[in-house]
């Protein structure tokens, strides 16, 4: 059994999406004839803590906890725990735009709050994960050294964790397989917007070192792979990409469900400002004020983080007889309710944001592992993207309440006469994504091997939201000297 030490960051007893890409993996890397062995953070601060995620962990897979030391970290931490008045216990975070977040907040505090965030966000640079960088490093070269594995491997974000790997290669000789799970250094996240150009420019060196040394590097969708090889020409070239989207674990559910008295739609996860629902909630009015004896046929529930904008947003509008707003569960709890539901809604992010076509969130995958007709108010992305492939005829345009609406009615529409399956996605389309073809497309990389999913360079288009920014680093020459870093072993920034 050949051993992989597996760098990553977000890992359970974490419940947040970024923890199940690998959770997944570890869990099928011993039919590939891998033995996994994992490196993670060792926190008392989640976003969302979900202690049953650990006893899906395979029986004796070694994972060892390594603690960032950091001040500044440790007093938000700190801070968390008061806020949550369990200071013996592992603590959420409180979301942005929670309840308690914006409680008793005035303009000052809030004022002050942005001052803070962005101080941070220039002190924490790739991430702020970079306090962890130095002890986790040192954790996988001890690894190396004594299990002898025959690969790394690093799932980003956060970039640190990349950069564990690229260090600890250099030192043990062992190569190394990146995994991006978000398009980090492409301007998408807030944090690279509020930093000065300078700053911006040194991670995208020490990003450059870590592509360039990687065996392989994964990424989710072809036009992400587009964007950073128009990002970093110098140090990625397409025979070391893999497609490997995310994915969903375990058999499909049974589509059959009871009528009952109204139509069910389920929205399970986190809903941040980042994502556009405002059109979702102006197509239920236009549904009530048109049709109301159909809107009272309806039932949207939204489980989940930080939805307390939400529920402002829904009481302004007056459709708290559709619109139910519950806080997070459990994943068997948000299992179940995907079980319950006879549609399960998808929503994508809002179009201002640059990089926002490249995303398609972890909950698609789970829905299609559940079975059910998925609603998807999505623009041109790749969640659009994803349904299109498997067939998923309820897509609506997320700009056009009217094209919502109406897409709300045919729902509605096979609910009353018992046809719901008529919508359900292709299911062979579907089990292209379970986890077990991810897994084996891992283990192509983790050898070295050729990719099942060729990646050939101009074959899709960078996202019109990305398009003048990638075009003007590259006329800034904010990538040169990409070349002499791969070759001088050493990554511009002193962390």
């Amino acid at each position: 059994m050949r051993r992989v030490v597996m760098i990553a960051y977000t890992f359970p007893p974490e419940g947040s999406a970024g923890a199940y890409r690998p959770l997944r993996f570890v869990r099928h890397l011993r039919a590939e004839g891998w033995e996994p062995h994992v490196v993670t953070s060792a926190k008392r601060i989640y976003e969302r803590y979900d202690p049953e995620l650990l006893e899906r962990l395979p029986a004796g897979m070694q994972v060892v906890r390594v603690p960032g030391r950091d001040r500044w970290m440790a007093l938000q931490a700190w801070r968390a725990r008061r806020l949550s008045r369990a200071p013996d216990a592992p603590v959420a975070v409180v979301p942005r735009g929670s309840a308690t977040a914006a409680s008793g907040g005035s303009h000052l505090r809030a004022s002050l709050r942005r001052v803070v965030q962005t101080a941070q966000d220039w002190r924490y640079h790739p991430d702020t994960a970079v306090g962890w960088i130095r002890a986790a490093t040192a954790t996988v070269v001890d690894l190396c050294r004594r299990d002898s594995p025959r690969v790394l491997w690093a799932t980003i974000g956060p970039v640190s964790s990349g950069t564990v790997a690229w260090r600890a290669s250099r030192a043990c000789q062992v190569p190394y397989v990146l995994d991006f799970r978000d398009p980090w250094g492409l301007g998408y996240y807030d944090a690279e917007a509020r930093r000065p150009s300078w700053i911006n420019h040194l991670d995208r060196r020490t990003l450059s070192a870590v592509l360039g040394g990687a065996r392989a590097v994964i990424f989710q969708f072809a036009a992400i792979a587009e964007c950073y090889c128009r990002a970093y020409p110098e140090t990625l070239d397409a025979s070391r990409i893999h497609i490997i989207p995310n994915g969903y674990e375990g058999d499909m559910a049974d589509p059959e469900v009871a009528k009952g008295d109204v139509c069910r739609i389920a929205y399970t996860g986190t809903l941040s400002t980042y994502y556009a629902y405002d059109t979702l909630l102006d197509a239920l009015v236009g549904l009530k004020r048109h049709h109301p004896s159909e809107a009272s046929q309806l039932r949207v529930t939204f489980v989940g983080d930080a939805l307390s904008q939400l529920a402002d947003a829904v009481s302004r509008r007056n459709l708290a007889d559709i619109v139910a707003i519950d806080g997070p569960h459990p994943h068997a709890a948000v299992q179940q309710v995907q079980r319950d539901a006879h549609a399960l809604l998808i929503l994508g992010r809002e179009t201002g944001r640059k990089g926002h076509e490249l995303v398609a969130g972890a909950k698609l995958f789970e829905y299609l592992k559940a079975r059910r007709p998925i609603l998807g108010i999505v623009p041109h992305d790749e969640t659009r993207n994803v349904l299109v492939r498997v067939g998923s005829p309820l897509v609506a345009d997320a700009g056009s309440p009217p094209d919502i609406e109406a897409t709300l009615r045919r729902l509605l529409a096979c609910w009353n006469n018992g046809t719901l399956a008529s919508l359900l996605p292709d299911r062979s389309a579907c089990a292209s994504y379970s986890a077990g073809h991810q897994t084996h497309a891992l283990a192509r990389a983790l050898d070295g091997a050729s990719p099942f999913e060729p990646y050939a360079p101009g074959s899709v288009d960078v996202p019109p939201s990305l398009r003048a920014a990638l075009g003007s680093a590259r006329r800034r020459g904010d990538m040169d000297g990409c070349t002499n870093v791969r070759e001088s072993g050493r990554i511009p920034t002193a962390h």
